[in-house]
């Protein structure tokens, strides 16, 4: 086990945002948080790398509580690519090496700049190093962000819906990606996302959440149509096709004449 949530609330002003949270993830894993907007999804993200104090509760990684860890620390341990990045005059190869600010002393190392230029060629932007990150199109720029949080050497990355706003090729892109590097570098991640049909083909662990509070966890083959319903609303039939669970909502003919 590399994190552990333990008991995790948070509120802003007087409205409870996360009602004692508590999970795991082991290393080579990918834990992916479903549910609903604003039902606490990003809150969560931030809660663990510390850009939000929970009120309460702890987060562990390798067994040291974050909640007493400095800034400059957590950088060290967690990578976070936020759902909007936001973009500059700097080029990629600049935004990326921002990523080894904890490392970084009073001058570049050698080796700053070499794992830099692996990050670089691993997101496969060579041909981008030098290009304005304020021009890249939403898949380059999502690339950029991704790599720098790898340049950290994190032991746990926290995405929030790296796919949205992508092309169905970059999503995939994106995705195979991390599960690559997940098992090659041994690490934890957590990610938000919407499509329960991409999330089914990537993920290995699912958390659903509903009203700030954890509805129910597990892996694919433990998610049925009704937990779907109760989380999102709307009532679904799960087929297998090629092996994975694919969702469909279920809209019979009155209901497709009624919103018509």
């Amino acid at each position: 086990m590399i994190l552990h949530i333990d008991g995790v609330s948070f509120s802003y002003k007087s409205k409870e945002i996360l009602k004692n949270v508590d999970f795991t993830v082991d290393k080579n894993e990918i834990l992916g948080i479903m549910g609903p907007n604003g039902v606490g999804k990003t809150t969560l993200l931030k809660c663990i790398n510390m850009l939000l104090r929970p009120s309460s509760g702890s987060v562990y990684l390798d067994g040291k509580d974050l909640t007493c860890s400095s800034i400059l620390e957590i950088a060290a341990q967690v990578g976070y690519v936020p759902q909007r990045i936001e973009t500059s005059r700097i080029t990629a190869f600049d935004a990326i090496l921002l990523g080894r600010h904890p490392y970084i002393g009073y001058t570049l190392s050698e080796t700053d700049l070499q794992k830099t230029d692996a990050a670089i060629s691993r997101m496969g932007l060579q041909n981008l190093a030098l290009q304005f990150i304020n021009q890249m199109s939403g898949g380059e720029l999502q690339k950029v962000a991704i790599a720098r949080a790898l340049v950290q050497e994190p032991r746990v990355m926290l995405l929030d819906e790296p796919t949205s706003n992508l092309d169905l090729h970059n999503q995939v892109e994106i995705l195979q990606v991390m599960r690559q590097v997940t098992r090659e570098h041994e690490m934890a991640v957590v990610m938000t996302m919407h499509d329960l049909n991409m999330a089914f083909r990537f993920i290995d662990r699912f958390l659903f959440v509903k009203d700030g509070e954890i509805f129910a966890c597990g892996n694919k083959e433990d998610i049925t149509g009704e937990m779907i319903e109760e989380v999102y609303g709307l009532p679904v039939r799960i087929i297998d096709i090629d092996g994975y669970p694919t969702v469909i909502p279920y809209i019979n003919a009155y209901t497709m004449a009624d919103t018509s």
